[in-house]
């Protein structure tokens, strides 16, 4: 197994790219501690899964946009397995809503950049100090952040690029320490999350468009996220790695 014995914290853990994440991750040997926000269900079934397939795994609930919360997170996966941590994947996040610019007040702009941003900073700033090298960041940015999203995306796909460009950021600084980091910008993945904000037919066009003819799977990402994280990857950081079909080359 690719990540015997490594310790991973998965934020966004507990259902659609974030389960698969944490199913895979717990495939390939690593303890894994899933965070989940508010779908406690979710996340039960997420354990029991890793559990059935013979893997190691805790739930741990936390807001990760405060730093109560991702301190908290941390302190929950050092008591379960240790004061390392080798693998960070920065899943959670949301659109929230589709919002035109002039329907946005101040509370969404935060709401957004909260959940998206601030989470993945929050949270990286939080872990690095207990890694070492050989470690490494996998963050989930999206193709919005690359072409500026569907309409009432705005404050998305910006949030999505300031995830990109902290890629690119942290990649620098932390290289030095042997720290990896590396983001996935995904076009449309079937998930929960086109369920709530795309109409079908607009999901039908655009996977009409793209060059293989469907839309991702959520294990495809996840496939993409383990590789990052893994030795496979040793000479990549910085790299934010385009899993859409085919719809838009970087």
């Amino acid at each position: 197994m690719k990540l015997n014995n490594k310790v991973a914290i998965v934020t966004g853990g507990g259902r659609d790219i974030g389960r698969e994440v944490s199913l895979k991750l717990a495939a390939e040997g690593a303890k894994v501690v899933v965070n989940y926000a508010n779908d406690a269900a979710s996340a039960e079934e997420t354990l029991s899964m890793i559990e059935a397939a013979g893997g190691t795994a805790v739930l741990h609930r936390a807001d990760v946009t405060t730093p109560e919360g991702v301190d908290g997170l941390v302190s929950a996966a050092q008591a379960a397995f240790g004061p390392g941590v080798d693998i960070l994947v920065n899943t959670a996040g949301g659109m929230v809503a589709r919002k035109p610019l002039l329907e946005i007040d101040d509370a969404f702009f935060d709401k957004v950049m909260d959940v998206n941003f601030r989470s993945t900073f929050l949270t990286t700033r939080a872990v690095v100090p207990h890694m070492s090298e050989g470690a490494a960041i996998v963050n989930f940015a999206s193709q919005a952040g690359r072409d500026g999203g569907g309409p009432g995306a705005s404050l998305y796909a910006a949030s999505k690029a300031a995830v990109m460009t902290f890629t690119r950021a942290m990649a620098k600084e932390l290289g030095p320490k042997g720290i990896r980091v590396n983001s996935l910008c995904c076009g449309m993945i079937s998930t929960r999350f086109h369920d709530d904000f795309t109409k079908p037919e607009v999901r039908q066009a655009v996977a009409n468009a793209t060059p293989l003819r469907r839309e991702g799977r959520p294990q495809e990402a996840a496939d993409v996220a383990v590789f990052l994280a893994s030795d496979a990857a040793n000479f990549m950081t910085g790299a934010n790695v385009d899993v859409n079909g085919g719809t838009y080359f970087s």
